[in-house]
This record gives structure tokens, C-alpha cells and sequence, in this order.
């Protein structure tokens, strides 16, 4: 059942829910057009792996080069991702939303008539560093609790698993016209996707029930709140009351290893490694593609096990196994796809963002209200060790010839992470959380 706003000719009303109706609520389409538009930006995060090689044999620029641009990309995608969710309070989701895509399409564009690397790292890495942060995972948060009260959490958990399923649609559509057609029409690729998509969120997409006169799915009509100015300034503060805290530093050192050893190593370096070995440049986007497809089942089970288990002792299995996997990782490339290295896939595609669910827990436990910001800036700091890999796993294969060193240091840094996820202070049950602007302790 619905609620609709008052018959025509009357004025809508801002203090009593309107009537129901046996329509389908406007939440769900909503749902629909944010779905779409997070696949469509793990379909923009996708393609810069598969860009290192093309980019390297046209131009002669060096890995390390190429990945200046992808760590900017990656470091402005997490640093916007805080300010995201003011951004759309002050001038509404629908506009940010399509004016994040418009720009998407004009960096993903520009790269075609490209000459020099500066303008890489302006197109792909401002540009569309730019865009890709402001739908993250705080427009997610921001149009789930707007429309929904009722099957919020099925509602989250389906928008979040978009990026591992956009990153599945894409990546073997851009690996193909990679290897077949050239880099250039896998960007304008990305461009025309981007663009596509702003039609329907802008017929489609609404700021808040209120106004179609609707209440959230499951909950009761409510009039949409002014605009609040002073999120930023929030979130901002937020950032320096925690950082005074010893478990923000630990959560983000973390969860910093977490970004490097995943979207900076993996998402990034992967293809390019594997084509190293002599394997198409088709079947290694195919393999990270499931690893996409594994990241749904690994987030759900490991949200299960939250519920029923200490955070930071998954928190340190996680790591440890990950590391573990990773020091595996240079035996097992080779020219075909043999049964170890199909394991390897399986196994990390489990673990890929498996420590999200015991980070925000351990984020909720510590700081309370202000749990979910502290989040949004620990998860700066994952794109931000994202971004430092990005650029040092290029420039490690330009000095070595191999990214064997990479896979190595990797696997040491996650032994490091499972270390520091341990040492996390428990907080007593009932107790208090971490005081802003209060103690230094771990």
C-alpha cells in the first residue's frame, strides 16, 4: 500500500499522512534509478585497469605515470564521499546526482583526443574522481533513509551490492572492445553509460517523499525538512573529535591496508599482471569480474556473522587471510586459468569487502550517533591507501620489470592490518561512547 498526496484541487497537506492507494510505491522506482546509477559508476571505477597497457603502448608513458591519475581518481572518489551526503541536503540528490554524471561523461570524453599525461590525470583522475565520489556509498545511505522506513536494510544491502554487480556488467564489455577495438571506444563507452543515465534520473529520481506528496515505504508521511547548510561543518568537526581518539586511527590505518590490498592492488594492477604472464587481457577482466560476483555472497555472509561475533576478531581473520592469499598470488598467474588460480578468485572475491560490515559496527560501537561519519572518513582513508598503491604497484613494475614485489609487500601490509584490528579497544557493553574531544587511547 501507498500514500499519495490529497486529491486535486486542494492544498497538500504537511501535517496528516495522505490516503492510501494499491499502487506501487514511488520508493521502489527510486530504488530502481539508484541502483542503476551505482552500477553505472563500478562500471566508471572498472575501467582504469584495463587502460594501463593500451595507455603504455601508445604513448610510451610509464605504469608509475598512468598511476597518478588512477590514485587521484581513487583519493578524490573517497575524500568527496563525506561531504556527498551535505551536498545533496543543501541542493538535493536529483541535481547532484545528474550533474555528477554530466561530468563523469566529460572527463571519460576528454580522454579521447588526450596528448599528454597532465591531461589523464585531469580528465580520468579529477574529473572523474570527482563525479564517481559524489555517488558513493553516502548517496546509497542518503536515498534509503529518505523513501524507506520498512526493508531499509534489504534496500541498502541491494544498492550496495550494484558496485560488485556493475563491476560484473562492465568489465568484460570494456575488456572487449579494449582488445578488439582500441581504448578509446571503452571510454566513450563510459561516457555514453554516464550519459544515459541522467534522463531517467532526472524524470525518475525525487529528493524526498514529501514531494509527490508520498510518506517513506512502511512509515508515515512527514513534511521534507529545510535544507541543512551546516552538514559539512559537521562533518568536518566530526572528523576532529575523532581523530583525537586512538580506535579512528586504528580503524582507519585498517581500513586504509583494506583500500591498497583491493581497489589500489587488485582492481587496479590485476589485468595488467596477469597479461604479464601471458593471459589475454579478456580472460583476466573476466576473472576480476568474479571476484564481483563473490563480493555479494562474502558481504552478506560476513554482515551474518557480525551480528554474532566479536568485529575485530573478524576484522584480523579477514586480514590475516587476505595476506595470506596474496603472498600465493605470483606462483599461480600463468598464460591459461588453471583450478589454483579459480580458487584464488573465489577465495579473495569472498574476502573483498568483507571487512565493511565489522568497520561500521566498530565505528557504531565507538562513536555512537556520529558512527556512520567517522565511517565516511575512514572510508576516505580506504581510497586514500587505495590511491598510494595505485601509483607505487605502476612504478614498482617500471623499476623491477615484475609486480611479484607488490603481491609480496601486500600480503605483509594485510598481516599488519589483522595486527592493529586486534589491538582495537573492546568498549564494555552499555558503555559510554568514545567522548568527543576527549582522551587519546587505543
Amino acid at each position: 500500500m501507498t500514500q499519495t498526496a490529497p486529491a486535486p484541487g486542494t492544498a497538500p497537506s504537511r501535517t496528516r499522512p495522505p490516503r492510501r492507494t494499491g499502487r506501487v510505491h514511488r520508493a521502489w522506482s527510486v530504488a530502481a534509478v539508484t541502483f542503476v546509477t551505482i552500477i553505472g559508476a563500478a562500471g566508471f571505477a572498472s575501467l582504469p585497469g584495463l587502460l594501463i597497457e593500451p595507455l603504455h603502448e601508445e604513448f610510451d608513458w610509464s605504469r608509475g605515470t598512468i598511476g597518478v591519475a588512477v590514485s587521484v581518481n581513487l583519493a578524490l572518489y573517497g575524500i568527496t564521499a563525506p561531504f556527498a551526503a551535505a551536498l545533496m541536503d543543501r541542493f538535493g540528490i536529483r541535481r547532484v546526482v545528474a550533474l555528477a554524471l554530466a561530468v563523469i561523461a566529460c572527463g571519460a570524453v576528454a580522454t579521447v583526443w588526450m596528448t599528454a599525461p597532465w591531461q589523464l590525470v585531469l580528465c580520468w583522475g579529477v574529473l572523474v574522481g570527482l563525479g564517481s565520489g559524489s555517488m558513493a556509498l553516502a548517496f546509497a545511505a542518503t536515498v534509503t533513509g529518505r523513501w524507506f522506513t520498512a526493508r531499509r536494510g534489504l534496500v541498502t544491502g541491494i544498492l550496495t551490492a550494484a558496485s560488485a554487480s556493475g563491476q560484473l556488467v562492465f568489465l568484460p564489455l570494456l575488456a572487449w572492445l579494449v582488445d578488439r577495438h582500441g581504448w578509446r571506444p571503452a571510454t566513450v563507452t563510459v561516457a555514453v553509460a554516464a550519459l544515459a543515465v541522467v534522463p531517467f534520473v532526472w524524470l525518475l529520481l525525487r529528493d524526498h517523499p514529501a514531494d509527490v506528496g508520498l510518506a517513506p515505504y512502511g512509515g508515515t508521511y512527514a513534511p521534507k525538512p529545510a535544507p541543512a547548510p551546516g552538514a559539512a561543518r559537521r562533518a568536518l568537526k566530526v572528523l576532529a573529535d575523532a581523530a583525537r581518539t586512538g580506535p579512528f586511527w586504528l580503524l582507519a590505518g585498517t581500513f586504509a591496508i583494506c583500500g591498497a590490498s583491493t581497489n589500489g592492488l587488485v582492481r587496479t594492477h590485476f589485468v595488467p599482471a596477469a597479461h604479464d604472464h601471458g593471459m589475454p587481457v579478456t580472460a583476466a577482466a573476466g576473472l576480476l569480474a568474479v571476484i564481483g560476483v563473490f563480493d555479494v555472497a562474502g558481504t552478506v555472509a560476513s554482515g551474518w556473522f557480525t551480528d554474532r561475533f566479536e568485529s575485530r576478531r573478524l576484522l584480523a581473520v579477514y586480514y590475516a587471510l587476505r595476506g595470506i592469499s596474496l603472498l600465493f598470488l605470483p606462483i599461480l598467474l600463468a598464460p591459461s586459468v588453471r583450478p589454483p588460480l579459480i580458487f584464488f578468485i573465489v577465495f579473495y572475491g569472498l574476502d573483498w569487502v568483507a571487512t565493511v560490515p565489522p568497520t561500521i559496527a566498530l565505528c557504531r560501537e565507538h562513536y555512537g550517533d556520529d558512527g556512520a561519519i567517522v565511517f565516511g572518513w575512514v572510508l576516505a582513508s580506504h581510497q586514500i591507501g587505495a590511491a598510494v598503491v595505485a601509483f607505487l604497484g605502476g612504478l614498482a613494475r617500471d623499476l623491477t620489470g615484475s609486480y611479484d614485489v607488490v603481491w609480496y609487500a601486500s600480503g605483509a601490509l594485510c598481516a599488519v592490518a589483522a595486527l592493529m584490528a586486534m589491538v582495537i579497544r573492546r568498549r564494555p557493553p552499555g558503555g559510554a561512547a568514545e567522548p568527543t574531544g576527549g582522551t587519546r587511547h587505543a
